[in-house]
C-alpha cells in the first residue's frame, strides 16, 4: 500500500489576510492551494454572485471565519455550506464551499475556461489538444472527513454531498458522493458519471457503488427504500482518503480506510465522450450540498487533511 493509502492521523475576520501578527496558520499554510481558488457559499458584497478568493489571494492568507479556515487542530482545512446559499450560475440547483483546480498557478494572462495551460485532458484526447493544456491524465488525492451533512428535507436529499469532482464544460466526468441518513451510524460513497452533452448517450448520471448503498435517489425514495441502518460505512468525522486517477480512457477511484481493504472501481469513459475533441478538464474538491429542500441552515462540513494532484 503506497503511503498515500495510509490515514493521515494526525475565529478569524470574514475576510483576512495573513500577517505576522496572525498566530493561527492560514489555509494556504495547511494545504498546498497555490494552484486553486475557492467559492463560497455566500456573497461578501451582497452580490447575487458568490465571493470567490483567487489563488493570488489564498496565497496571501485569504480564508472566511464560517466557511473556509483552518481546523482548532491547525493540520486541515474546514470547508462548510448551509442548503441556502449565494448559486455560481442559473443552471445549479445547489450550494457549495469548494475548490477549482487552477493550473495557471495565479498567472492572470490565462483565461480559466478553455482548452489552455489552465485545464487538462484525458490521454485519449486528440494529440492536437495535448500541447495546448497545462497537463495530461491527472490523479487528484484527498485525505479528509465528513463532519456534518443535512439532516432536514426530502429523504433522497439529506446527508447527500459531493466531496470531488472531475468537471468538464460539457459533462463532470465524475462526481464523488458521501451520504450518510440521519437514521445511520456511518455513509456510503459512491460515484456519477455523466456524459459528454455531444456524445449522443442519454441525459443523466451513471452511478456506480463502492460503498453502501446509494438508495433511496430520486427514482427510488420513499421508506421502503431507505436501509433502516448501516453501520459498516464511514462516520462522521472519520478520517478517510480517496483518489481519482485518470490514464488515457480509463477512470479509476480508489477508497481508503483505516484497517480496511481499499476499493477500486475502474471505468473506461471512453464511450462517454472525454476523448471528444476541446474537452478539457479540471478537478475540484470540498462540499457540494446535494439539497435544496432541507432547513435553510442546515450546515454541510467537511476538513481536508491532505490533497495532491499530479499529472503527465
Amino acid at each position: 500500500m503506497s503511503s498515500f493509502s495510509k490515514i493521515a492521523i494526525g475565529v478569524l475576520s470574514t475576510f483576512a489576510l495573513s500577517s505576522a501578527a496572525v498566530a493561527a496558520p492560514t489555509p494556504n499554510e495547511v494545504l498546498d492551494l497555490a494552484c486553486w481558488k475557492t467559492t463560497l457559499p455566500v456573497s461578501l458584497t451582497g452580490g447575487d454572485k458568490p465571493t470567490e478568493f483567487s489563488e493570488q489571494e489564498i496565497a496571501q492568507g485569504a480564508q472566511h471565519s464560517e466557511f473556509f479556515y483552518v481546523n482548532e487542530a491547525g493540520d486541515g482545512v474546514v470547508f462548510r455550506s448551509p442548503v441556502s446559499g449565494v448559486k455560481t450560475s442559473e443552471n445549479t440547483k445547489y450550494i457549495r464551499s469548494e475548490l477549482r483546480q487552477m493550473l495557471r498557478c495565479g498567472d492572470t494572462s490565462i483565461s480559466t475556461r478553455g482548452t489552455n495551460k489552465n485545464n487538462w485532458v484525458f490521454g485519449s484526447a486528440p494529440e492536437s489538444d495535448h500541447a495546448k493544456v497545462g497537463g495530461v491524465n491527472g490523479r487528484m488525492e484527498v485525505t479528509m472527513s465528513v463532519d456534518e451533512v443535512t439532516t432536514t428535507g426530502v429523504d433522497w436529499q439529506q446527508g447527500r454531498v459531493i466531496i470531488g469532482q472531475i468537471h468538464a464544460p460539457n459533462d463532470e466526468p465524475i462526481k464523488v458522493y458521501y451520504r450518510k441518513m440521519p437514521n445511520h451510524k456511518t455513509g456510503s460513497i459512491w460515484f456519477n458519471v455523466e456524459p459528454d452533452r455531444r456524445s449522443g448517450l442519454r441525459d443523466g448520471d451513471i452511478t456506480f457503488p463502492v460503498l453502501g448503498s446509494t438508495k433511496p435517489n430520486f427514482w427510488r425514495q420513499g421508506e421502503k427504500n431507505t436501509p433502516k441502518s448501516y453501520d459498516d460505512g464511514i462516520a462522521l468525522g472519520e478520517k478517510f482518503s480517496y483518489a481519482i486517477d485518470v490514464q488515457g480512457s480509463m477512470l479509476t477511484f480508489e477508497l481508503y480506510q483505516e484497517g480496511k481493504d481499499p476499493r477500486k472501481v475502474s471505468v473506461d469513459l471512453d464511450i462517454y465522450g472525454v476523448s471528444l475533441e476541446d474537452s478539457w478538464n479540471y478537478f475540484k474538491a470540498g462540499v457540494y450540498v446535494q439539497n435544496r429542500t432541507g432547513d435553510a441552515d442546515d450546515m454541510t462540513a467537511a476538513t481536508i487533511y491532505d490533497l495532491k494532484v499530479t499529472h503527465d
